[in-house]
């Protein structure tokens, strides 16, 4: 993740990397938590890292920037995606690590000095101009020019030198063999051509289904394979959202007032939008270039296509777009070319620029001053944000009511009573068990985890709405009963007799008499499938664990079928019809960089065990009802 980021932050344009944060080191996160509001009382503070927290505020702007970058890249990019790819749980995430980090390197005493924040300032090429720094003005002028205040910027260098600094410091100790590197570089770069079939149990039909004795019979057989985990019961007491809101009502002052007090979040900034024809030349050329770029001119004023022209003449590697660069990768231009390209109107095209190298003329394609999104247009996300919280504030409060008075009785269906609200049985759950209707995410049943036997939970604030839990009944892992696990029993067992059926099918069939096995497949009742680049460990369709495939694919002579082997769900078959292989002396080659590669990887492994105890050792809390209200917030924001 640290490789791919490094590539995403340098494949913007210079500017834009000033304002996008880069985490010195950014793992795919498991999103935990039990969603306990705990000891994270602030109003505006979404997590609480001992003393440091992290606010609102701060993960609103941040998640906003990521979206709008990936959003450039990616314009069809849309807020359900963002869910699944866990966008806003990463970046959260990747804001936490980066604290935890900070913390780190503090408590070992590191620092930043004046002379490291000077040469990180002097090494961003946007700073520099023929390899050289542009002095003190003119990097004050690009930062007030992208309204960055400078203090703020200069801060954040600080803290990436610091984070540099920890990551070192933390994995020092990791070394890479060569051996690593080698069965490293030979598992990412052999690949095979392969074709497999695959017979599933969900193909395969009992003539009938097996009785209570072959149950049982079965089921003593395999007595060890089954258990049941620990599980907890508890009464809960529940307030839906969705239920409470329609009890309140938002007024046209609340949504005036928070369009006002929020008016940032509704603006869209300028945006110009610009093509370039880029003539390069050379001392002896020079006259030349110039003339033609003056007939480039005169021809544009004439009227002839600006993206033909530069497909023709320009030089530099947006030519084949039609000299387009977008919104945003212009502003990687000399100043001299950003300072017309703002000057220019919409469509207007700029005299040739001289630049001393190259000729330039430059076109404003579209210019698109600041706008402000009118109330009329954001009322009913404001009105459905506002709905939103007050139903979470008022269940959040009568909540916290209810826990302190269950608290004090230490009994929660009393203190229901007391309010007016009705106990549920959460009924026996696993950890991370969801509750139908209540809690699509296990935040209940990890909470009932974290309880002692009779103990009441603080508010616990779900997607749905929030709960206080008692745990009632702990029922410890144990050696399942035939009545506990009867289901599972006849799934196994049933599988089981179906995988016997594929045997005697797969022992009949002639495979390698088959040429095409496509159509051996069809006439068979078989699956059919096909990886033209299989390499070790990669996800094939049908086959969940790749351990045996893999080692029959690079292991087979080429065009001979293997044997049956099994997978999750049935058997395969598979072949291989080519086969690239790399050698030692291959690898030798490319040593150099494949082994700062590996090490790096391993340094990203260790760095997120290690932040992970950090994290539980720190008692990270996340305010789950805020992250999510926010996220809702500014998603909605997008999907309009």
């Amino acid at each position: 993740m640290l490789k791919t980021m490094r590539k995403n932050v340098k494949s913007l344009a210079p500017v834009l990397w000033i304002v996008i944060a880069t985490f010195v080191i950014a793992i795919f996160a498991v999103w935990g938590g039990a969603g306990r509001l705990g000891e994270a009382r602030q109003a505006n503070t979404i997590v609480q890292i001992g003393k440091v927290s992290i606010s609102a505020d701060d993960y609103y702007n941040v998640l906003r920037q990521r979206i709008e970058t990936m959003k450039r890249q990616y314009p069809d990019l849309d807020p359900a995606l963002l869910r699944q790819l866990n966008l806003p749980q990463q970046v959260l995430e990747q804001m936490i690590q980066q604290q935890l980090l900070l913390h780190l390197a503090k408590k070992q005493g590191l620092k930043a000095t004046d002379r490291e924040l000077q040469e990180k300032i002097m090494s961003y090429p946007v700073f520099q101009r023929d390899g050289k720094f542009v002095g003190f003005e003119e990097y004050k002028r690009i930062l007030d020019w992208n309204h960055i205040p400078l203090q703020k910027f200069e801060e954040s260098l600080r803290e990436e030198i610091l984070l540099n600094k920890i990551y070192q410091l933390l994995t020092a100790h990791l070394v890479v063999t060569e051996q690593e590197a080698w069965e490293n570089y030979r598992d990412q770069n052999e690949t095979a051509k392969i074709e497999y079939l695959v017979a599933s149990v969900d193909k395969i039909d009992l003539p009938e289904k097996p009785d209570d004795p072959a149950i049982a019979a079965y089921f003593e057989k395999h007595r060890e394979r089954y258990r049941v985990p620990e599980r907890r019961e508890g009464k809960m007491v529940f307030l839906k959202t969705d239920d409470l809101k329609k009890e309140l009502t938002v007024s046209e002052s609340e949504i005036e007032k928070y369009y006002r007090d929020n008016i940032n979040q509704f603006k869209e900034p300028a945006r110009i939008r610009v093509s370039r024809i880029y003539l390069t030349y050379t001392e002896a050329d020079r006259q030349q270039t110039l003339e033609l770029a003056r007939n480039i001119k005169a021809r544009l004023n004439a009227g002839e296509d600006f993206a033909r022209l530069a497909t023709t003449y320009s030089k530099d590697e947006k030519a084949s777009a039609g000299g387009d660069w977008g919104y945003y990768d212009w502003q990687s231009f000399t100043q001299e070319e950003i300072k017309t390209i703002n000057q220019l109107e919409a469509n207007q095209v700029s005299e040739p620029l001289d630049l001393g190298y190259a000729v330039s003329i430059l076109k404003a394609t579209e210019k698109m001053p600041e706008i402000t999104r009118s109330l009329a247009e954001v009322k009913v996300m404001i009105q459905n944000s506002l709905l939103e919280q007050k139903a979470r504030n008022q269940a959040s409060s009568r909540m916290e009511k209810l826990a302190r008075a269950a608290k004090k009785l230490r009994d929660l269906e009393k203190a229901a009573r007391r309010e007016g609200l009705t106990t549920q049985s959460t009924g026996l759950l696993k950890n991370g068990d969801p509750v139908p209707g209540v809690d699509s995410s296990g935040y209940l049943s990890q909470t009932l985890f974290e309880l002692k036997e009779k103990e009441i939970s603080s508010p616990v604030f779900t997607y749905e709405g929030v709960a206080v839990l008692q745990l009632v009944k702990i029922d410890p892992e144990h050696q399942a009963s035939l009545d506990e696990v009867k289901d599972q029993v006849r799934e196994d067992l049933i599988s089981e007799l179906k995988k016997e059926k594929i045997k005697e099918k797969l022992a009949s069939l002639k495979f390698a008499q088959a040429a095409d096995w496509e159509d051996f497949a069809s006439k068979n009742g078989l699956e059919y499938k096909r990886a033209d680049t299989h390499k070790r460990g990669q996800y094939l369709s049908l086959i969940d664990e790749t351990t045996e495939l893999d080692r029959l694919v690079f292991s087979l002579p080429l065009n001979q079928p293997s044997e049956p082997f099994e997978v999750s769900n049935g058997f395969a078959v598979v072949r291989v019809l080519e086969r690239k292989e790399v050698s030692r002396e291959d690898f030798e080659k490319v040593k150099d960089q494949e082994m700062p590669s590996l090490l790096n990887q391993a340094r990203e492994m260790f760095l997120f065990s290690y932040l992970q105890k950090v994290r539980q050792e720190m008692k990270t809390r996340v305010n789950v009802e805020l992250f999510n209200r926010v996220t809702e917030n500014l998603l909605g924001r997008f999907s309009e």
